[in-house]
């Protein structure tokens, strides 16, 4: 069995005193946080068919083969949501490379750092975010 890799937090990158926003250094920070946040998920994916493909083998009781066959749902479906994530990461990683990263999707502003570090895949600033979300009720 394969030793689980170093998932730690990243520490939130602080900008140096007048540095220019999405500088080199801030960059390569999100870069890095978001191949290590992929690779985490990858990693937790791995493990989910490693766990159904051993775990499966029948059980006579109904009751224990319903409780892990809803368990075995639950995984999927939480794995699912993660390989739309893992989708997100990929397209955000895209914008790094094109250069639009850490700017508003909706009004063009700068997304502030706060907001990156506390979700890297953020395509909008706060404002923006709040009401679409609004419009969404």
């Amino acid at each position: 069995m394969t030793t689980e890799p170093n998932f730690d937090e990243i520490p939130a990158y602080i900008p140096k005193k007048g540095e220019d926003f999405m500088s080199k250094g801030q960059v390569k920070h999100f870069i890095h946080k978001l191949n290590v946040w992929r690779d985490q998920l990858v990693y937790e994916a791995e493990n989910t068919i490693n766990h159904i493909q051993q775990d499966s083998t029948p059980v006579a009781d109904i009751n224990d083969r319903a409780t892990i066959e809803e368990e075995f749902a639950i995984e999927l479906r939480t794995r699912d949501r993660e390989r739309k994530l893992i989708n997100k990461i990929d397209k955000t990683l895209h914008l790094i490379d094109m250069g639009d990263y850490g700017y508003c999707k909706t009004c063009g502003i700068e997304i502030s750092l706060l907001r990156l570090e506390a979700r890297p895949t953020a395509d909008q600033c706060i404002d923006c975010k709040t009401i679409s979300e609004k419009k969404e009720i």
